[in-house]
């Protein structure tokens, strides 16, 4: 009697656990700034400035790579990608009282998942279409990137903040767990298939940067309104939710913290499977209902700030997690349908890198809050949340 081999995994399950290192290895950092703000003494604005280096990082990982990988191949830079994540954690794990070591830390954090969300996203979508994968759904190339990133955001959040809170070893523990998995999915990235041709004919690098999909009229009135609410909704969920409540919580914070990102994410990643549903039920208007729910949860964060509920500000998180994890699939769907070969990992940069606009939220709320009051903020919030979803219904109509 023969024994049966192992059937091989689907190309794209080969690539994705690299997008999920790096998007574990990009957010983990964040529900341990209370940790450095106690632990490593650290002020507000120097905890603040370690995410923003994490954003200039992020900025070239998002433009730079896509270009680069239309040239080179998804493969290379996307092992770029996961090393550099790597030294992101040997860097923040060793360099826990050096603020210099944990500012490039995290910018190779930030290049990191910029690389991710631009070469990855592409690369899963084309492993995700034929001859790679012929019975995967219209919407795959978008859900799949979109979920591994999300699910990987998650849970690097989660298990770093739990580890944080209560783990041996509270400022190297949680690097060390990101490490550890990175080497271990290197094998399966190595196994994947590249998907540009090495034939493929380029001009020069600069015209490569160029992405002229940007100015795309769908693109301009549909995926431009929404764009910066994706991380927008992230931001106020999981970094300016506990910072609001934290009178209420004592000893508790960073795991109320860890608490807040794992239910905002783990929400995102719930829905994000049916957004095709969603789609198909609203005659592709998912994005719309993205944009309701983004405008009840900043409302129901301004009633947090009101309030100062606990239970609210998870309600909150609840809420702006499903607005999240509906609007990044209904807005890739979108740049897919007006995108070719040679021009997906640019505009998919391009969009990231507007998204990423909205993560900046609760640093300028942080830095208005002693001349502006939080409720007053997020009413305004609200109403030009409400502006973007009339623009983005106008735009659908005219498109």
């Amino acid at each position: 009697m023969t024994s049966r081999s192992p059937r091989p995994l689907p190309a794209w399950q080969l690539a994705a656990p690299a997008l999920f290192v790096m998007a574990w290895g990009g957010n983990h950092f964040t529900p341990l700034l209370h940790m450095y703000e106690t632990l490593g003494h650290y002020s507000t604005v120097t905890a603040d400035l370690f995410l923003g280096f994490y954003v200039v990082g992020l900025v070239p990982g998002l433009l730079l790579a896509g270009a680069l990988s239309d040239r080179y191949g998804r493969k290379p830079l996307v092992l770029v990608g996961v090393i550099a994540g790597i030294v992101a954690s040997i860097l923040l794990g060793l360099g826990f009282s050096s603020e210099v070591v944990i500012c490039f830390g995290r910018f190779l954090a930030g290049l990191s998942v910029g690389v991710a969300m631009s070469v990855g996203t592409a690369w899963l979508k084309e492993l995700s279409s034929a001859p790679f994968d012929r019975v995967a759904r219209p919407t795959a190339g978008a859900r799949r990137p979109a979920l591994t990133l999300t699910v990987g955001f998650g849970l690097g959040a989660g298990v770093s903040g739990v580890l944080a809170q209560w783990g041996p070893l509270p400022t190297l523990l949680p690097y060390l767990v990101h490490i550890l998995l990175s080497l271990l999915v290197l094998p399966f990235l190595l196994k994947a298939p590249e998907t540009v041709p090495r034939s493929r004919v380029h001009g020069s690098l600069w015209l490569d940067l160029q992405v002229p999909l940007a100015g795309h009229r769908r693109f301009l009135r549909v995926v431009l309104p929404t764009a910066p609410w994706v991380f927008g909704a992230a931001g106020i969920a999981y970094a300016m939710m506990p910072k609001l409540v934290e009178t209420q919580l004592g000893e508790l914070n960073l795991a109320f913290a860890t608490l807040l990102t794992v239910v905002t994410l783990g929400t995102g990643a719930l829905v994000q499977p049916q957004v095709s549903r969603l789609n198909s039920l609203t005659r592709g208007k998912a994005l719309l209902v993205g944009m309701g729910l983004m405008t009840v949860g900043v409302l129901s964060a301004l009633a947090t700030a009101i309030t100062v509920s606990p239970v609210l500000a998870l309600v909150t998180g609840i809420l702006l997690g499903a607005a999240y994890g509906i609007t990044v699939v209904a807005g890739l769907v979108e740049i897919q349908r007006i995108s070719t070969p040679t021009d997906l990992a640019g505009i998919t940069g391009v969009y990231y890198s507007l998204t990423y606009v909205g993560f900046l939220l609760p640093v300028a709320f942080a830095s208005l809050s002693d001349f502006v009051s939080y409720p007053l903020m997020l009413s305004l919030l609200a109403a030009a949340c409400a502006a973007c979803l009339a623009a983005t219904a106008l735009g659908l109509r005219r498109s």
